[in-house]
Order: structure tokens, then sequence, then C-alpha cells
């Protein structure tokens, strides 16, 4: 007797997303970058959200969890924290928007996320795409949009390098502490 398996599609995504699949952050990246992402809920019942990222680090988003109330909307502050950017190199960082209608007798978030049914959960994944201005367009030039960074297939994050040392600096530094040094022994 053969075996069936039932295959169970996962329900689809209830709530609409603006933008629906990518978020663009225009640098230059050296202050936080803001970008929003509306959840709009058509429903008539309340869902429960929760955004995820494939790059914490990277990132500050509030509210991260919430509630959506019927024909109601909730706007999510996505802020790209201050990074060195390289063109060159790619960078693949993504959202997940995941999401269960909320049980009628709770309001408790995370009860309802540790009780949830992985059936159940609906969710929506978006890439996060990099545009860098053009020389012009920061001297108020130009106004075309220059094209956005591909996405990234490598696993390393360039948000972690916040700067990069230079040999200057470092021989600096180590002048500074051989100078301290010796002064301090004279001085004793």
């Amino acid at each position: 007797m053969a075996s069936t398996s039932r295959a169970s599609a996962k329900p689809q995504q209830i709530l609409v997303l603006d933008p629906p699949t990518d978020l663009m952050f225009k640098g230059p990246f050296t202050a936080v970058v803001t970008r929003h992402l509306k959840l709009h809920n058509p429903s008539a019942r309340k869902v429960f959200f929760k955004v995820k990222s494939t790059s914490p680090s990277c990132y500050c988003v509030r509210p991260n969890t919430g509630i959506v109330r019927p024909g109601c909307a909730v706007t999510v502050s996505i802020m790209l924290q201050p990074f060195s950017y390289d063109p060159s190199r790619e960078v693949k960082h993504k959202f997940m928007v995941q999401t269960v209608f909320a049980p009628s007798n709770t309001l408790n978030l995370e009860a309802v996320w540790k009780k949830a049914n992985p059936e159940e959960l609906m969710d929506s994944k978006l890439r996060c795409l990099f545009e860098v201005p053009r020389d012009s367009d920061k001297q108020g030039e130009g106004q075309r949009p220059s094209k956005p960074a591909p996405p990234n297939n490598s696993a390393s994050s360039t948000c972690l390098k916040q700067s990069r040392t230079t040999p200057l600096s470092v021989f600096l530094l180590v002048t500074g502490v051989f100078i301290g040094f010796f002064l301090g022994k004279f001085i004793w």
C-alpha cells in the first residue's frame, strides 16, 4: 500500500505591503537611512505581525511586532544604520514580514507566537536595494537616480564595517604610545 503525503500549502499573506517586494535605501550611508513599510489589513480579523531581518545588527525596526486591526494600517520604520558602502561589493539583506490571524481570546503577542501553528503562518519577503548618488546628485545638479546596486549573494555583511583603519592612523597611535611611555619614564 502506497503512503500518501499531504503537502499543505502555506496560506497567502493577508496583509498588503507597501512597498510589496523591495526596500530601496538611498545613500550616502554615512547617517541613518529610514524607509517606511506600510502594512494594511483588508480582512475582517485582527492580524499579528512580526518583522525579521537577515541582518539584524544593521537595522533598527520600529515597531518590529504588533497588531493590525481590521481595515487599518500600521507603518513600520526600517532604519539602516550607517556603514561603509562599497558599490563593487554586493549586499544581500532581506526582510520577512510574518503574520498570523489573532485569536479572539488574547492580545498577548508572545503567547500567540509561541503557540502559533507553522502551517497557519503567512509571510512575505522583501529584499533590500541600495542606491548610491552620483557626484552630480550630491551637488543637486542631477535629476535621474543612479542604477540600484544588485542584490548580494555573499554571506558577509558590509554594514558591520563602520570604519577603516589607515596606515597613518596606526602610525600616529603607535607613536603616541611610545612618546607617552618614554615621557612617563623620565618624569618618574
